[in-house]
């Protein structure tokens, strides 16, 4: 069969399946099962597809009709221009959490805390846009942590990046001037309405830390001032309608400068704040 033909007959197959966006995941998923980048896939429409090959898309047509989410079938995601593994132990890294690190690159900053690092992106990203940066990856699973430490390697970011087992500043010590956490944020009652490709398949643990689904940023509200220099930054990821919670939590935390900052579509995304004091520190060898 060519591969023109197996697009042909996917496409339709995904739609039936409830997939919002067939035909791009259609492309991308035969792009994978051909062993090429999305990019190159019209160059090879009119090959002939090896049985191999044909087996390993309709493994992955079939993965999708589950609504596994793409990035964990074909194991990779695209972040801040930047390929990170994916697998069912960390979240899908999402273009929404790009805010954050464009907010982060916006001032100098040598050493960074990420809390609940998941894949390691935020991190990652971060590092690779402050090329004198070092920082710290904490997160509670394991798992977790052997997929960041994969994407450390990937990424050439061995000597600048490392990370520790542990459940938010617990076991975590020295002063950071810049911290930053997209945590479980999503509330309890919230869960069962999530599309299924997060309901499903990606780590509750990271999605929600159930009730009101504040209770991470409390932790780190409770936290934060002990571990940040005079001037350091906390930047978090909530969801659209937590802005003015979370940044209540901060100022009553005694932290300064705090915004809602939003992401591309104008939702909020972002909160911002920082420790008071002299920021001479902060960024500086």
């Amino acid at each position: 069969m060519r591969a023109q033909d197996a697009l042909r007959r996917a496409v339709p197959l995904l739609q039936e399946a409830g997939i919002e966006d067939a035909a791009r995941d259609a492309r991308v998923l035969l792009a994978h099962a051909l062993g090429i980048g999305h990019d190159r896939l019209t160059l090879k429409l009119q090959d002939d597809m090896t049985d191999p090959q044909a087996a390993v898309y309709d493994q992955a047509l079939a993965a999708r009709i589950a609504r596994q989410p793409v990035a964990q079938i074909i194991g990779r995601r695209l972040f801040w221009g930047l390929s990170f593994r994916v697998t069912r132990d960390v979240l899908d890294p999402r273009p929404d959490t790009e805010t954050l690190v464009a907010e982060a690159l916006t001032q100098p900053f040598l050493k960074m805390l990420d809390l609940g690092t998941g894949s390691g992106c935020i991190l990652l990203a971060c590092l690779k846009g402050m090329p004198m940066a070092r920082g710290l990856g904490t997160d509670i699973s394991d798992a977790a942590l052997q997929v960041a430490i994969g994407n450390t390697r990937d990424l050439g970011l061995e000597t600048r990046a490392r990370f520790r087992k542990a459940d938010w500043f617990h076991g975590v010590t020295g002063a950071y001037d810049l911290i930053v956490s997209n945590p479980p944020y999503i509330a309890a009652d919230e869960m069962p309405g999530l599309a299924p490709e997060v309901r499903d398949w990606e780590p509750h643990l990271a999605l929600s830390p159930g009730g009101d689904g504040l209770d991470a940023y409390r932790a780190i509200a409770l936290g934060a001032g002990a571990r940040l220099m005079p001037g350091g930054r906390l930047l978090v990821e909530i969801g659209p309608s937590q802005g003015a919670a979370v940044a209540g939590l901060f100022v009553k935390a005694g932290l300064v400068a705090v915004r809602v900052l939003p992401d591309m579509d104008g939702r909020d995304r972002v909160v911002a704040a920082a420790k008071p004091g002299d920021t001479d520190s902060c960024g500086c060898a």
